[in-house]
């Protein structure tokens, strides 16, 4: 019999990991206040700050597992509505928890619940969130963490192919391939650090933590710490075109002001969960490699 998973929040990794979750046998139904586009799993509509409706989605489709991926991830936007960012994200983690009490759930964190000062951060390492979207994370991870059977799995910045008419800020990779291949320039900061996870690698892994007997906090990173400009300048030369067209400044002269210096994961347990699946992680020139020979 087929595994029904419910998947709260229908954007970039909702989406990859009901494809991947699909492409494994399983049923996935993605969850979400509007319609999405670019995925064939099925889909109900679900205002997850009410808890009467989490009810009803849960007794409606009947899911064997959950994936929480929900709430506002636009640090930009957070640190302007900290409150309604925060409200948001527990709001959902507890009425989910609550409505589907005792099955098993994985919920997709960030690597923001971390202030920035070091570039090693594992599952021990201390939390102490440096802006809005990280703050409500935390508190979103810690009503996850009460409900039995759950892991919380943090990841690092995700990227992955988008078109370039998608009607949402793009991820950083596809933003950075579209402008360079049209011959624009892309400023990048040189001194914000991150290890970036492909996608596919995270709907993979997410995937993989399901598996019962998951420990309940995961870390997910890339193998590589770049910079932003580092890593604009990968795409720059997967795509065969200068590097000169990346401009390295100071994160403090745009978007990425309220990001911490190091927006970055390692992990002492991620290696034990994906053996068993036969999976690895890819660094950032494959990632890019990959896109890029998909997209032709």
């Amino acid at each position: 019999m087929s595994t029904t998973t419910l998947i709260v929040g229908s954007g970039f990794v909702g989406r990859a990991v009901a494809a991947r979750l699909a492409a494994e046998g399983g049923t996935p139904v993605l969850a979400s206040r509007r319609l999405p586009t670019g995925s064939d799993a099925a889909w109900v509509r679900l205002d997850a700050a009410d808890a009467e409706a989490c009810a009803r989605v849960v007794d409606a489709v009947r899911p064997d597992q959950l994936v929480l991926v929900h709430g506002p991830s636009d640090v930009t936007w957070c640190e302007a509505e900290p409150e309604r960012a925060t409200a948001l994200h527990t709001a959902a983690a507890a009425h989910l928890t609550r409505a589907a009490q005792g099955r098993r759930t994985v919920f997709i964190s960030t690597d923001n619940v971390f202030d920035g000062s070091r570039p090693d951060n594992d599952e021990s390492t201390a939390t102490a969130p440096a802006n809005a979207y990280g703050r409500a994370k935390l508190a979103a991870e810690r009503i996850v963490r009460e409900a039995a059977d759950t892991t919380v799995l943090r990841v690092s910045l995700v990227y992955g192919w988008e078109p370039a008419e998608s009607v949402k800020w793009l991820n950083f990779f596809a933003s950075c391939a579209h402008r360079l291949s049209s011959g624009e320039r892309v400023e990048a900061p040189d001194d914000q650090w991150t290890t970036p996870v492909l996608v596919d690698d995270v709907a993979a892994v997410t995937a993989a933590a399901l598996t019962p007997g998951t420990p309940g906090l995961l870390h997910l990173g890339g193998p590589d710490r770049v910079s932003r400009a580092e890593w604009a300048e990968a795409v720059a030369d997967g795509l065969g075109v200068p590097r000169s067209r990346v401009v390295r400044v100071p994160k403090a002269h745009g978007r990425y002001a309220s990001r911490p210096t190091h927006t970055c994961l390692t992990s002492t347990l991620l290696d034990d969960v994906l053996r068993p699946h036969g999976l690895r992680v890819r660094g950032v020139a494959e990632g890019v490699r990959d896109l890029l020979e998909a997209a032709k």
